[in-house]
């Protein structure tokens, strides 16, 4: 678990801090300090660039002709110079609009977002996606379908109340419309449009995006019921530690090692849900109500306090963003956080379905195979039969 949270945190700082880090300055004494056609060629691959060298030149009242002489400027401040304070949002602009974002008339870092939005994030996403399916179509030839291996006795055993499988139906089945819609919305634009056309494909856009928005609060509402009803039978124990040294007997027939209710893999993706699934919403909560819930300033700011990022020999992060750029960084943030998150619950479906034997009914009818129970839960089967035990012994008032 703690692998799985530090490797989406190094994912983080590597796709998003990227865009912070500054190239080695040119030399610009051939144009006498302005942009050279090195600066062109790496601003239009989407490079992050050290602009000071323009966006601090942005006239100086001080060193300003009178306006009636020939070479006057208005304020001190020529046409370029407005240009290049409006494109660093630093120009003194006042509108009727009171949005946060509504004095801030150029903001082209929406191209370098752009660049990684439909590059390096759909590529390396599309990858783990169908690595993931790969790998689970590998393990199904090599091992097949896990048998309950001993002899089935008959009787069941209620795993999960009716009230626990309508809060994880909940959160599993939002989140796959969710990934479905999301997935829509990402690699429409590369992938539907050519095969349907721009018309058709805003048509199915609109609808993506209006069930994405609203069946959201299923999830999040799915993901509060989960959290509370199994966060305690899902804190670590020594028995998971023998459930991983065998690999939960995954890999060969025959070997069952004792778990309680939920074992160490399943407590795994219990935490990656919970984890994932929170920072899923919460940079979700942002997208859906745009610019009232910036959260990436302050995180890079704290990241920077604690030196994480010089330990990974990174620069700096910038703790100061525009509320356009605190959007870019909620929308990669979000599909960043959901591609992981739908590896890991494609692997959980798997298992879940036809990947062993028996496992369904748990979260279909809630009552399971005693022999399956024994043989992948056996210290929680233990523990049932004692309490009802109890329960029997204890004469009726």
């Amino acid at each position: 678990m703690i692998r799985t949270v530090l490797a989406v945190t190094f994912l983080w700082l590597t796709t998003l801090g990227a865009w912070a880090q500054d190239n080695p300055t040119p030399d610009r004494s051939a144009t006498g300090g302005a942009q050279t056609l090195a600066d062109i060629m790496a601003r239009q691959d989407a490079m992050k660039l050290d602009d000071r060298f323009r966006s601090e030149n942005l006239g100086d009242p001080e060193s300003a002709a009178d306006i009636t002489q020939q070479l006057g400027t208005l304020g001190g401040q020529s046409d370029p110079d407005l240009w290049r304070a409006l494109r660093y949002d630093a120009a003194d602009v006042t509108t009727q609009s009171r949005g946060p974002a509504a004095t801030t008339l150029i903001q082209d870092g929406g191209m370098q977002w752009l660049a990684f939005r439909e590059g390096r994030l759909l590529r390396w996403g599309g990858y783990l996606l169908l690595g993931t399916l790969a790998l689970l179509g590998v393990f199904y030839l090599i091992r097949g379908r896990i048998r309950i291996d001993g002899e089935k006795t008959g009787r069941t055993i209620t795993r999960f109340k009716a009230i626990e499988r309508f809060g994880h139906w909940l959160m599993a089945g939002s989140f796959v419309v969710l990934a479905l819609t999301g997935l829509i919305s990402l690699f429409g634009r590369k992938f539907v449009i050519p095969l349907l056309g721009h018309e058709s494909f805003a048509v199915i856009a609109l609808g993506a995006k209006w069930v994405h928005n609203n069946i959201s609060w299923a999830f999040m509402i799915g993901l509060v019921m989960v959290f509370f009803m199994w966060v305690l039978e899902n804190i670590p124990n020594r028995h998971d530690l023998k459930w991983v040294a065998v690999g939960g007997g995954l890999m060969k027939k025959g070997v069952h090692p004792p778990a309680k209710k939920f074992n160490a893999g399943q407590k795994v993706v219990f935490w990656s849900v919970i984890l994932l699934g929170g920072s899923i919403s919460i940079s979700g909560l942002s997208l859906l109500f745009p610019f009232e819930l910036p959260m990436f300033a302050k995180t890079f700011s704290h990241l920077n306090d604690l030196g994480i990022t010089g330990l990974i020999g990174m620069d700096p992060l910038p703790a100061q963003l525009t509320p356009q750029e605190e959007m870019q960084f909620a929308q990669a943030w979000h599909a960043i956080v959901g591609f992981v998150l739908m590896a890991i619950i494609i692997a959980h479906i798997y298992i879940g379905s036809v990947g062993m034997e028996g496992a369904f009914d748990a979260m279909g009818s809630g009552e399971v195979e005693e022999q399956w129970a024994r043989e992948h839960h056996s210290l929680w089967v233990d523990e049932v039969k004692a309490k009802n035990a109890n329960q029997s012994a204890t004469p009726a008032e």
